[in-house]
């Protein structure tokens, strides 16, 4: 089912269990969007076992609220949700962002002056640090030539203050999912986020197969919001692990032209050999046992992905993607410590800024 009339921008909440992020964050929201017949905020519940609903229905009857039937996770939810919608942008918005009043229209601006970019990002900032960028997207996301992502602003578990470093607008590899701001077009014709990745990486798949099509990504950081972060799974949770390195790996197979897959998928596995063995002598059992799954099933599902693999590589415009970092991000962190992002150094390809 659509919504009775189209709208300009949908504001989009995924929401599972969180019942007190919608409670603390909603309002502000809302009151960002007062005045504002262009913009509809919607909340999506991914089958909440908690009192979600109930909380929708009492306090917040003035929202639109989509009952899904089961917890398809972030990637399948999303899908599910947004093809009830019609609008000419989404915003997928996590359910622990708190905005500011105005967070909303350089990013609607910026989009309309630009037809040519189809996904764009706020600078995001950490709630409980808010002079700090937040981990997940902090001022607009790159990856390596091994699929590692950073931001402007976060380098592996180097977080930076924000001093304003970073506030000119960028070109970026992919924006956050904490905050996506996309145009409806863009986001079906690339096939819309892979479920089944169900959680971790699927934006930044979603952003790779828009800019191999020649489409932009950008961070405009005059949109400032904040992110709590971690909301569902903390870091360090083996289920966590397990989804970023088996969604990284998928990702990589889909996307890399065949002229550096083998090399790089080498690297990748030695790498991530590496990064199981220090596990392994910190005591890490857990997290050794969810790279070694995060294989095993990438092996496993890897023909699942040979004809969308092939898609992919027919709908290139350009092998060599642009804000792609030429290098090894452990190489530069771990061994050069070039552990902020205007310590790296950038080759053939743009770090983006404008």
């Amino acid at each position: 089912m659509s919504v009775h009339q189209s709208i300009k921008t949908a504001v989009v909440i995924l929401n599972y269990n969180g019942r007190k992020y919608l409670k603390k964050f909603l309002p502000s929201l809302l009151k960002s969007a007062e005045g504002k017949d262009e913009v509809s905020i919607i909340v999506a519940d991914n089958a909440s076992t908690d009192d979600s609903i109930v909380l929708m229905k009492s306090e917040f009857p003035m929202v639109r609220l989509i009952e899904l039937e089961s917890n398809y996770g972030f990637a399948g939810g999303y899908n599910k949700a947004l093809e009830r919608i019609d609008a000419t942008y989404y915003v997928l918005l996590n359910s622990d962002v708190e905005v500011t009043e105005d967070w909303l229209d350089p990013l609607t601006e910026y989009m309309d002056e630009h037809p040519d970019v189809a996904a764009c990002q706020p600078k995001i900032c950490a709630y409980h640090r808010k002079d700090y960028y937040e981990y997940a997207g902090a001022c607009g996301g790159y990856i390596d030539r091994y699929g590692y992502p950073f931001c402007r602003g976060r380098v592996f578990g180097t977080v930076e203050q924000d001093r304003g470093q970073y506030d000119t607008v960028a070109d970026v590899f992919w924006a956050s999912g904490a905050c996506l701001f996309i145009r409806r077009d863009d986001y079906f014709e690339a096939g819309g986020l892979d479920e089944r990745f169900f959680a971790h990486m699927e934006e930044i798949d979603l952003c790779w197969r828009l800019k191999s099509r020649g489409r932009r990504i950008v961070c405009v950081p005059q949109s400032r919001v904040w992110h709590v972060g971690g909301g569902t799974l903390p870091a360090g949770n083996p289920r966590k692990i397990y989804l970023n390195y088996r969604n990284n790996l998928l990702m990589l197979y889909k996307n890399l032209p065949t002229k550096h897959l083998r090399v790089r998928m080498l690297v990748r596995k030695t790498m991530d050999g590496v990064s199981a063995l220090q596990m392994l002598l910190k005591g890490d059992v857990k997290g050794v046992q969810s790279i070694w799954k995060a294989h095993r099933d990438f092996r496993r599902m890897r023909h699942q992905y040979s004809d969308v693999r092939t898609e992919n590589l027919e709908k290139t415009k350009d092998e060599d993607v642009e804000q792609m970092y030429d290098g090894s991000l452990v190489w530069d962190y771990f061994i050069r410590r070039r552990q902020r992002f205007s310590e790296l150094k950038w080759s053939y390809t743009s770090c983006g800024e404008k």
